[in-house]
């Protein structure tokens, strides 16, 4: 996915502080959205970047700018994840990754030699009409959720 796209919707489980219901991208229409793709809960590069979300959250909202976060855990353990790190936005289960791979971060990657699919950390930035118009691929942790208020600011 480029910037420019229209952002495919999607269907999938959202779990916040108050529990579970399914959301869509049109959902969001007419507001911004940050749109996080992060490999697994409670992890450490994971869990740093929820964080960091979590700490800046004040800032997006004040530009409107809602966050989800996605990654193919299950909405038992996002409930663990929210409820640990008291993440004030939704995670979205996408279990059989067909969100994933419908916004092309479903990946082939090689670890220690071993190849295997996964999600490539990336995050999106998606407008009030559904057009995307950043795309952030292969996130490094580190002042990545800065880069993106920046360019929400910008």
């Amino acid at each position: 996915m480029e910037p420019g796209q229209i952002a495919p919707d999607f269907r999938l489980t959202a779990v916040d502080a108050d529990g579970e219901r399914e959301v869509t991208l049109a959902d969001f229409r007419g507001r911004p959205l940050v749109l996080y793709f992060y490999p697994k809960d409670d992890t450490p590069g994971c869990t740093r970047e929820a964080c960091s979300f979590r700490d800046l959250g004040a800032e997006f909202e004040a530009h409107g700018v809602a966050i989800l976060g996605i990654s193919p855990d299950t909405a038992s353990k996002h409930s663990r994840f929210i409820g640990k790190y008291t993440l004030p936005f939704p995670l979205l289960a996408d279990e059989d990754h067909s969100v994933c791979e419908a916004y092309g971060v479903w990946k082939e990657k090689v670890n220690y030699g071993k190849t295997y699919m996964g999600f490539e950390r990336t995050t999106f930035l998606i407008d009030g009409d559904g057009v995307i118009r950043r795309v952030w691929p292969k996130v490094k942790v580190e002042g990545h959720v800065e880069a993106v208020l920046a360019a929400i600011e910008g």
